[in-house]
């Protein structure tokens, strides 16, 4: 096998650990390790030297296996065979999870049995380099984040399982709108999984719960979904209702304050008030049933115009004057003209002489025969 002079990192940034794939290296050969790297050396599964980033040149008093070493080969070659592993300390994201099987509850708010699958990402970064090598990789040449996701799926499973269904039972969580607590159930998740990864030497720097996967499918999930949803539509549409009665009396409210407004003003330009303009309504009213019979109009008339004064109370009491004497002059028994004693012609009542007969008219108030009214 050709000797290698220059060893550096030759894995993607989906690896966790990375073999170099030479197992013999020369005294003098240059390790470069770059930032968020670490280079470990191991003999017969044993760690024996940790490198930090930076370059490193290989040699005697560098490599500890070389020390007590009594064979060494010419050209100054190591005659045991290493192993060099290079230990990717970058956070690694967007590494998706997902459950198996589906997660069997009992709804809070509806109390229906449900089955419920969940998915999501989380970021993982290697904390412990070495003991992640000697717990995880082993004997593999690498450490890929699909390898390890699949080494961590029992206890993954299990946590993410058991406690999002404790999770959504305690706190009463509808499957309705579950989707507004993923937040607080990843974190919860997260912090009961940080300690499992980190026995590993791993660190769980993320958790997300993206989906809550619904039993669509099931005819129980659909009739209570439809009830959830008709339920809240109601109460919203019935609250919709009230705001829109309540803005409307407070439009007409408005409405009466402003004309009422306008109309004082109206009357204080016109110089007269309220009871004034009441009163003359009153007056009118009255001289507009002048007829017979409507005699207690005028006492109203005349009750309501107590008081009133200026324009308004003279034109008032002009229009009730008038109303008054057409009631008499309609209600007046007094005969309208005057019959002659001689020959019965109807004269005028201004008549001093029958216009027929030329005869001297009497008053008829009186009898001819005997003077009786």
């Amino acid at each position: 096998m050709a000797i290698t002079n220059v060893l550096m990192y030759e894995g993607d940034n989906k690896t966790f650990v990375w073999k170099h794939p030479e197992e013999t290296f020369n005294y003098g050969s240059t390790l470069i390790v770059r930032e968020s790297q670490e280079a470990i050396f191991m003999l017969n599964g044993e760690v024996i030297q940790v490198y930090g980033p930076g370059k490193h040149i290989l040699e005697t008093e560098t490599i500890p296996i070389a020390k007590g070493l009594s064979r060494i080969t010419a050209g100054g070659k190591v005659p045991s065979r290493a192993e060099l592993y290079f230990v990717n300390k970058t956070e690694q994201m967007a590494i998706r999870w997902g459950t198996d099987s589906k997660i069997q509850y009992m709804d809070p708010e509806y109390n229906f049995p449900l089955e419920i699958g969940a998915c999501g990402e989380m970021s993982l970064m290697a904390s412990n380099a070495t003991k992640l090598l000697v717990k995880v990789v082993g004997t593999e040449k690498n450490l890929t984040q699909q390898q390890l996701v699949t080494y961590f799926r029992a206890f993954l499973m299990n946590r993410i399982k058991t406690t999002l269904a404790h999770l959504i039972v305690e706190n009463k969580i509808s499957i309705f709108n579950i989707d507004m607590y993923l937040t607080q159930l990843s974190d919860a998740i997260k912090e009961l999984l940080k300690d499992d990864f980190y026995d590993y030497g791993v660190e769980l720097k993320s958790f997300l719960i993206m989906t809550i996967v619904k039993p669509d499918d099931d005819r129980n999930y659909q009739k209570f979904k439809e009830l959830y949803f008709r339920q809240h539509t109601d109460v919203v549409e019935a609250e919709l209702q009230q705001k829109l009665a309540i803005i409307e009396e407070q439009t007409r409210a408005q409405q009466t304050v402003i004309e009422a407004e306008a109309l004082s003003k109206k009357r204080q330009l016109e110089g007269y008030t309220y009871q004034q303009e009441r009163g003359f309504d009153v007056a009118t009213e009255v001289a507009r049933n002048e007829a017979i019979g409507q005699m207690s109009n005028v006492g109203i008339g005349l009750g309501v115009m107590t008081g009133m004064s200026g324009t308004i109370a003279g034109t008032v009491g002009s229009a009730t004057s008038n109303a008054i004497q057409s009631a008499i002059n309609q209600n007046s028994q007094m005969p309208a003209q005057k019959q002659c004693a001689v020959c019965g012609y109807l004269n005028p009542s201004v008549n001093a002489f029958c216009e027929n007969c030329g005869g001297a008219l009497t008053d008829n108030r009186f009898c001819q025969a005997c003077g009786f009214e």
